[in-house]
C-alpha cells in the first residue's frame, strides 16, 4: 500500500525533507511508522500526528492512500 507522509517544522529539518510517499508491505499504525521514519535521526521532541488533515493518536491504522503528517505540537501567542 502506498502512503504520503509529510513532516513539519523541527521534524522536517530532523528528517531532511518535507514529505515523500512510502510503499507499506503489510498494515502499521501511525506509531509503528514514526518509528521507523525517525529511526535514524536525533528528535527528542514531542510528536503530534494528523491523517488525512483529522488528529489521530499513534495507534490509528493506516489505510492504502492515507496522508500522515507528523509535526510538533503547535504554539502561539
Amino acid at each position: 500500500m502506498i502512503i504520503v507522509v509529510k513532516y513539519f517544522a523541527s521534524i522536517s529539518d530532523a528528517i531532511g525533507k518535507t514529505s515523500e510517499e512510502i510503499v507499506l508491505q503489510n498494515s502499521k499504525t501511525a506509531g509503528d511508522l514514526w518509528l521507523d521514519v525517525s529511526k535514524n535521526i536525533k528528535y527528542t521532541g514531542k510528536v503530534m500526528v494528523a491523517v488525512n488533515h483529522e488528529y489521530v493518536d499513534m495507534s490509528y491504522l493506516l489505510s492504502e492512500n492515507d496522508e500522515i503528517a507528523f509535526f510538533p505540537p503547535v504554539t502561539g501567542g
